[in-house]
């Protein structure tokens, strides 16, 4: 014997021999009740509160009608005029009797239900169901028509079937009060319909053909984003050229990306552009005080888009900002279309010094930054990762975004109510909703707190980062916006101003366009010079430098500090140049250089990295040197970028003498007692072969470093002397003085004269004496006369920058 699962176990099936036999005549009734179930206090007792209590209101309402009339003999008429609502009360007082009996006794119950009503409902089960149906609607309708009459006889002091006529007059008699009542209910209604409607108007503002001027020639630097663009306003305008192939025209774009790339630029010119209306929609059009306006306002915008697309043949709406419409969760699970978003920040120096961060490549310095710890690999996807997520419903509110989804693929109903009400009544099918040529643009700058249903096919289409823009970009973007205004600048100027500006967007530079005409009018001058225009970006990229005087062997150190940075850089770094040096003190620190990317390049390699660390090792080689083996705690960040680097190098990118990758090691939990033992694995990590090759690879180019700086000491005191008589010097100009030639302000060949070698270390070795006695007796800065060049234009561009040989 055997079931699905395999053979029965036999002691089972003695078990099943066992069993007793049911006779099938009994076989129903061993799941019939005994007794009849006991009915609860409130449905045993009613039915006579109810009784009651309308004996009891007709006993007030005859009192009501003769004051003088004493209580006990009203009490005495009403048990003789309402006869029959005692009747029913002891009737149904009987009932509940018999129901209490049926509890209790087994017999009683059985008579009852079996032999009475069971025989009753034999015989009404030979009717068929629907006539069993009519008829006891039938006489459930005569008896509530009977018992109203009764009521209403017993009201109106009439019989009961006069009474049922007397109804109509005494409705009419107190229409007047109905009405009234009606119309405060009415009035009720509308107040709170206004207030509803008066919070749903605001937020969207509709453009119409010719309102907006701003074209597609109007944006720079994204032609690639633009021409996709382009194309989905051209299937807007003739949609039959994709549909009668069997597609459908995309519905929906979304541009994501940094702020100021110009994505609203991009739609605006949509707007300008389309033959279309264009509805803006606001951010915080769906931020509301009260629940269910959110959803008020999504339908009545989608109900205008409808008409605007029925009118014009189609219509485009702007959602800006669109993560204000919140996420339902996604955020929460760590998902996401886009995956988990991060504000990862560098931590605030706890100490002042050196900028350590701005004088190393961008792209490099971003994979730093981005690093959740001082030991986990970069993330090079769109978006770093984080567990810090944001709420989860956004700004948008319960059930407004869920209301968006449904208005952008929702099901169509037919338009109109002729359509839906009339030709459904007559029996004719409603006609098919028409097509709404609706395009929907999105923008934003964090599309992972987005809900993965809104940017799912159908309703988003098409999703477009609006990045930074390329170098050709940035040119094209420069020469747009000096366009506008008088200016001296050449295409040279214009190259040289995109390649030291790696990361602007359209934003940034017609801000700095526009401080640049600032800085020409407060010098009474009516076009733009390149001073203008270097004076505006320093401001905008440095701000302010804070009103403090250093001590004059300070300031010297520092000088010499961002001296060695410097020169390193302009050796060692073949694709970067120098943008600007400075010793002027900021917020967090005293001193900096900086560097950009000759080209947009995507891929560095290993000598790369190593010019990057030695660039920043410079300054603990050279304050070493320059000062007797001494060193300052300004260098803590530069000694932290430098490790960090040389462990991705040993540890991740293959740069060093093994091949394994810490990344897998880390995730196996090699290196500590378990995979969530970050501590303990990181600290065997640098105890162990790895820890060891790190240090091994910073000594080696510590001693690079130092060699470098020793043959190039005289530029190292030059580029210092320069900086502390000036404070900040521009990129040209630093590498002017490294090479000795004349830069675009400042004469570098006066540097390399034996008198300005005699002049810089005797100055120089005034200041380290200063520097161990912490003698502050004044020394006398010596100027360099004839130094500063009349402005000219530059003598290179960066495009033709060389790497100096470290024995010039």
């Amino acid at each position: 014997m055997t079931n699905g699962a395999g053979p029965l176990d036999p002691g089972a099936v003695d078990q099943l021999d066992e069993l007793p036999v049911l006779d099938p005549s009994t076989a129903h009734r061993v799941t019939d009740r005994v007794v009849r179930p006991p009915m609860s206090f409130w449905d045993r007792s009613k039915l006579l509160i109810l009784s009651f209590g309308l004996w009891w209101i007709l006993l007030w309402a005859a009192l009501s009608n003769n004051p003088i009339e004493p209580f006990s003999t009203a009490v005495g008429n009403e048990l003789k005029g309402l006869l029959w609502l005692e009747v029913l009360f002891g009737l149904e007082l009987i009932r509940q009797i018999h129901y209490l009996i049926s509890e209790r006794s087994a017999g009683w119950h059985r008579f009852w239900s079996e032999v009475v009503f069971g025989g009753l409902n034999r015989q009404t089960h030979r009717i068929n169901d629907w006539n069993r149906f009519r008829i006891g609607r039938a006489i459930r309708v005569v008896i509530f028509l009977a018992l109203l009459a009764v009521i209403l006889a017993a009201f109106f002091h009439t019989s009961p079937l006069v009474s049922l006529f007397q109804v109509p007059a005494a409705f009419i008699t107190a229409l007047p009060l109905i009405v009234q009542l009606l119309f405060y209910m009415l009035l009720i209604v509308v107040q709170f319909g206004a207030l509803f409607w008066f919070l749903s108007r605001g937020g969207v503002d509709t453009y119409f053909p010719g309102d907006v001027k701003t074209r597609f020639t109007d944006v720079w630097g994204q032609d690639a984003v633009l021409e996709r663009v382009k194309e989905s306003i051209i299937y807007l305008k003739d949609p039959d050229e994709i549909e009668s192939r069997g597609g459908y025209v995309p519905g929906g774009i979304l541009l994501w990306g940094p702020p100021g790339t110009g994505k609203t630029l991009i739609a605006e010119a949509v707007a300008g552009e389309t033959h279309n209306p264009f509805v803006f929609v606001d951010p915080g059009a769906f931020t509301n005080m009260f629940m269910g306006v959110g959803i008020l306002k999504v339908k009545s915008l989608f109900r205008k888009l409808r008409k605007l697309a029925l009118r014009y043949g189609g219509v485009v709406v702007f959602f800006d900002e669109a993560d204000s419409l919140g996420n339902r969760g996604a955020l929460g699970r760590g998902g996401g279309v886009f995956g988990p978003s991060s504000a990862a920040e560098p931590k605030p120096w706890q100490h002042v010094g050196c900028h350590g961060g701005t004088y190393v490549d961008p792209a490099i310095n971003a994979q730093m930054v981005a690093a959740s710890g001082p030991f986990a690999p970069p993330d090079d996807g769109p978006f770093q990762r984080s567990r810090m997520m944001a709420g989860m419903m956004g700004g948008g509110g319960m059930g407004t975004l869920q209301s968006l989804l449904s208005e952008l693929s929702g099901l169509k109903k037919p338009r109109g109510v002729v359509s839906r009400v009339v030709r459904r009544t007559m029996g004719f099918p409603p006609k098919p909703p028409p097509k709404y040529r609706i395009m929907v643009m999105m923008a934003t700058n964090m599309p992972e707190s987005l809900d993965e249903a809104l940017l799912r096919p159908g309703r988003i289409d098409r999703i477009y980062k609006v990045g930074y823009p390329s170098k050709a970009g940035r040119v094209r973007t420069y020469q747009g916006y000096f366009s506008k205004v008088k200016h001296e600048l050449t295409s040279e100027n214009m190259d040289r101003l995109a390649t030291v500006t790696p990361y602007a967007t359209g934003a940034t530079i017609k801000d700095l366009v526009n401080e640049s005409l600032i800085n020409a009018i407060r010098a009474e001058r009516e076009t733009i010079t390149w001073q203008d225009v270097v004076k505006a970006k320093q401001l905008k990229e440095l701000g302010p430098p804070e009103d403090v005087e250093y001590v004059e062997r300070e300031r010297h150190a520092t000088a010499v500090h961002e001296a060695c940075h410097a020169v390193t850089a302009v050796a060692m770094n073949r694709e970067m140049v120098i943008d600007v040096a400075t010793i002027e003190k900021g917020g967090s620190y005293l001193g900096m250089v900086t560097q950009v990317r000759v080209e947009d390049t995507f891929t560095r390699w290993r000598t790369d990295y190593e010019g990057q660390v030695m660039v920043f090792l410079a300054s603990l080689a050279g304050e070493k040197m320059f000062f007797g083996g001494d060193n300052s705690s300004g260098l803590h960040s530069d000694l932290e970028q430098a490790t960090r680097i040389a462990i991705f190098m040993e540890g991740y990118w293959g740069m060093g003498r093994t091949v394994a990758s810490h990344g897998i090691t880390k995730e196996a939990g090699i290196g500590g007692e378990g995979p969530n033992d970050r501590r303990k694995r990181e600290t065997g990590m640098l105890a162990g072969g790895l820890g060891v090759r790190i240090e091994a690879k910073l000594e080696e180019l510590l001693e690079r470093t130092r060699q470098l700086l020793e043959e190039n000491r005289l530029q190292v005191l030059a580029v210092a002397h320069a900086l502390e008589q000036f404070k900040t010097v521009t990129g040209e100009d630093v590498i002017a003085i490294v090479r000795g030639t004349e830069g675009p302000l400042i004469d570098g060949t006066r540097y390399h004269t034996d008198e300005f070698r005699a002049l810089v270390e005797e100055y120089h070795t005034k200041m380290v004496e200063a520097h161990e006695s912490r003698n502050p007796k004044h020394i006398e800065f010596p100027l360099l006369p004839g130094v500063v060049r009349e402005p000219l234009e530059p003598v290179s561009t960066y495009a033709d920058h060389e790497a100096i040989d470290p024995t010039h």
